[in-house]
């Protein structure tokens, strides 16, 4: 289950419809081996499109350096849809690579009939993709 508090869930949504048509992506870093999402960090979607998102490589590299200071790892790492719904496609799980992360994704389009977005949560290892729960909290 990812508990994620409600400022930081707003956060995300708020980078994915700013950035709509395009897709956004980020990362939610946290304390090492807490597993608990504290420190917002939208990224630049290098690929600057509506069906594909591309951490750039020298802000991903200083992205990392910055955690491994600051003793974190991502907790999550985020990327918007936004013509189709909140799931993994085969490049996201292609492109998966942090074991202990939690992948969420927001969608931007209305596919389900229940809203403008939809916010979900996966954990992917060795291209297998399973949903979790997402309990939202006003704090830890």
């Amino acid at each position: 289950m990812l508990t994620i508090t409600q400022a930081l869930y707003d956060q995300i949504v708020a980078h994915a419809r700013e950035d709509h048509p395009d897709e956004a992506c980020g990362v939610v870093a946290g304390p090492v081996g807490e597993g608990r999402p504290e420190r917002f960090i939208p990224m630049l979607n290098a690929a600057r499109s509506p069906t594909f998102y591309e951490f750039d490589s020298q802000d991903l590299l200083k992205l990392y350096r910055e955690m491994d200071d600051r003793d974190e790892e991502p907790v999550i790492i985020y990327h918007s849809h936004t013509a189709t719904e909140a799931h993994p496609s085969r490049t996201d799980i292609t492109y998966a690579n942090e074991p202990g992360a939690h992948y969420v994704l927001v969608s931007t389009a209305d596919t389900d009939g229940a809203g403008d977005f939809q916010f979900r949560s996966f954990r992917i290892l060795d291209g297998e993709v399973t949903e979790e729960e997402v309990k939202v909290v006003e704090a830890y």
